[in-house]
């Protein structure tokens, strides 16, 4: 399988050969250059196999230039009940994402019983497997850059820490995350690790990975990767547990499901709209945004309106505190029949950056806005107080803790979902990351790992550095010895 730039200037490419970058050439995202389909056939052969054989499974279609024996070993050194055994202790490591029923045909899988506690371990795992192999192939080096808003982070330090011949570099939006959060990746004292908290927003950070990615000389120069969701590795990874959780909600291969996702930057969601396109019985696609509604915007009403900085609000459920969504170029593509040409229209307008006056590109009057139903996605937004209520409801109702992202997309669900299919939603991170909200919603502490208790009070290493991309390389440049 080759894979093809969004923005259609870039040579298809095969799966490892887009492994370890990021951007394409031409400054779009790699996908395949058709989505592999499967069959009723394998459906019903995938039905009842563990997490790591279904993982090979759905990757054996997009990493078609790794060995198979090579592929399988990964992902069976990755989905292991001791990797995914760190969540909460009723949960069953074995089963990897386990599906906790509320009420009829409601339900909550969950994402977070690994080693950081959000759903981003799921890929990020495999990612730092999959780094290291081809690493040792081509006997190379990486020295990853990444922007988080919350989870990216931790999931990928923790993933990569020790890893041979792997340094990262990892941007976070300065006071901006919980305390939790914050603790996870700043005590880290693995000298391959590097965290640096820049003055702004995610989005901010955001853009100076980009820009980074953009300088085609030093990215080569300095063997720059990524591992945001932009790398498809990533996408690719979380593919994977919509077909687990649909076979988990669902007995038999003719019924559809509803989906509901917690979104900041798409790529959870992504995964979602992929996994549809391949022929999963996917018959709802629910996106939930908290107060940064920019992308229930675009599905209510076709308008793209990213926000700069000044228009993000600081939110309770931070890691989508995003206005900018890079995954959702993806998406657009398939939407405008995967015309590049239109994408780097789109896309230029997009980087030259819209107002909240200004939309960078609206496809209510043209034949995209028609399009759009048959991708079957529904969107809504949530509040704080909306957070608040969901979580004392579930609390109350179920005995169930849950994180406020999580909230967000069970609201947003159960208001949007159609009555007659089961609704999946998907846990973010666990409740622990928000222990403020937690003691505000419930007046009580969430519970916490025994290997995270205390993590707060771990001596901090971090970089405080302002949205200046040319200090940000000469850190980079400083750090590589």
């Amino acid at each position: 399988m080759k894979y093809i730039s969004t923005r259609g200037n870039a040579p298809a490419k095969t799966f490892t050969e887009i492994l370890l970058g990021g951007l394409a050439p031409d400054g779009g995202l790699y996908l395949p250059e058709q989505y592999p389909q499967v069959t009723r056939e394998e459906l019903d052969a995938w039905r009842n196999l563990s997490y790591a054989d279904l993982a090979f499974a759905v990757l054996s279609k997009f990493a078609t230039d790794i060995p198979a024996a090579d592929l399988k070993a990964i992902v069976s050194k990755t989905y292991t009940a001791e990797v995914y055994g760190n969540g909460r202790p009723d949960s069953n490591a074995a089963d990897i994402t386990p599906l906790r029923k509320l009420s009829e045909g409601v339900f909550i899988q969950e994402l977070s019983n690994g080693p950081t506690l959000a759903f981003k371990d799921m890929a990020m795992q495999l990612l730092g497997n999959l780094f290291e192999y081809a690493l040792a192939k081509q006997n190379e080096e990486l020295n990853i850059l990444g922007a988080t808003s919350g989870d990216t982070g931790s999931a990928a330090e923790y993933a990569m820490r020790g890893k041979r011949g792997i340094r990262v570099f990892m941007l976070s939006p300065n006071g901006k995350m919980s305390a939790f959060q914050r603790a996870q990746m700043y005590s880290l004292q693995d000298p391959n690790i590097h965290n640096i908290a820049i003055n702004g927003f995610f989005d901010d950070a955001q853009d100076m990975v980009k820009a980074v990615s953009n300088d085609h000389a030093y990215k080569a120069a300095h063997k720059i990767g990524t591992v945001n969701s932009i790398n498809w590795g990533r996408v690719s990874a979380q593919i994977v547990y919509y077909f687990k959780g649909y076979f988990a909600a669902t007995k038999s291969n003719d019924e559809q499901v509803a989906f509901s996702v917690p979104s900041g930057n798409f790529g959870n969601i992504c995964a979602g709209h992929i996994a549809r396109m391949m022929g999963l019985p996917i018959g709802q696609l629910i996106l939930a945004t908290n107060e940064n509604d920019v992308l229930d915007e675009f599905f209510r009403t076709g308008i793209y309106r990213p926000r700069g900085t000044a228009h993000t609000y600081e939110t309770s459920s931070p890691s989508m505190d995003i206005s900018k969504a890079s995954n959702f170029e993806r998406f657009v593509f398939d939407l405008v029949g995967r015309d590049g040409a239109k994408v780097r229209e789109f896309w230029s307008k997009v980087d030259a950056g819209a107002t909240p006056d200004a939309p960078a590109f609206d496809i209510k009057h043209t034949p995209y806005w028609d399009a759009l139903p048959k991708f079957h996605f529904s969107s809504g937004k949530s509040s704080h107080q909306d957070r608040l209520k969901t979580i004392r409801e579930i609390w109350e109702e179920y005995g169930v803790m849950i994180d406020t992202h999580t909230a967000d997309g069970l609201k947003v669900g159960l208001e949007q979902r159609r009555p007659s299919l089961p609704l999946i939603c998907l846990e973010t991170a666990l409740p622990a990351k928000f222990a403020e909200t937690i003691r505000e919603a419930l007046g009580r502490e969430p519970e916490r790992p025994e290997s995270m208790v205390g993590i707060e009070d771990l001596p901090q290493r971090v970089e405080v550095m302002d949205a200046d991309v040319v200090k940000l390389k000469s850190y980079i440049s400083a750090n590589l010895g």
